[in-house]
């Protein structure tokens, strides 16, 4: 019975000491972005970003190997630098961002593939679809920022999804709006 006893209270040991050991980042959105781009006509590439969004990451390991990341934006946020274009991407013709306010993205993966790089794999929520995806990520970092004297790291996301997999904007043909959307993010994160 004290062997059982002892076993038991390692184990539990070990999994407080190993949950302990995990570390949140969040984001620094004075230098980082979450967007995206779509090809228009077939000629040309139109960007745009969230304004409204959050990210964390949370890992035990100095290279993030077992680094899971939690994203969302809200969509009433989308900004292509352009109101009128703004407006009707929130419309039920694209988006429909009053009745799908958020989207969400949390990692069920994310693997070293070399050096730096990266898959980051998980589920991702828009439009009321939720979807498995895969995308690129490269880090810089960590190092220690000279101001704060606290962890940093950036973070290049890229990746590729298909909108009709998610129901946006169904009617449009290919030739008027490309049926591929990149997904792109620059982020900064800070050791909390």
């Amino acid at each position: 019975m004290k062997k059982i006893a002892i076993v038991a209270a390692t184990v539990l040991s070990l999994s407080y000491s190993s949950s302990a050991l995990a570390q949140t980042w969040s984001v620094d959105k004075a230098h980082s972005r979450f967007g995206f781009g779509v090809t228009h006509l077939s000629i040309s590439q139109i960007d745009g970003n969230f304004k409204n969004y959050e990210a964390t990451i949370n890992a035990s390991k100095p290279d993030f190997s077992d680094a899971t990341f939690e994203i969302s934006a809200e969509m009433a946020s989308i900004n292509t630098d352009i109101e009128q274009r703004d407006a009707h991407l929130k419309s039920p013709d694209f988006l429909d961002a009053e009745k799908y306010p958020k989207l969400t993205f949390k990692s069920t993966s994310f693997k070293k593939v070399s050096g730096k790089n990266y898959k980051l794999s998980g589920n991702l929520t828009m439009h009321g679809v939720t979807k498995p995806v895969t995308i690129d990520v490269v880090i810089n970092g960590p190092i220690t920022h000279p101001q704060s004297q606290k962890p940093v790291a950036g973070f290049k996301f890229t990746g590729k999804i298909k909108r009709s997999e998610f129901g946006i904007a169904t009617a449009m043909p290919a030739s008027a709006l490309g049926e591929d959307l990149l997904l792109i993010g620059n982020a900064e994160f800070a050791k909390n």
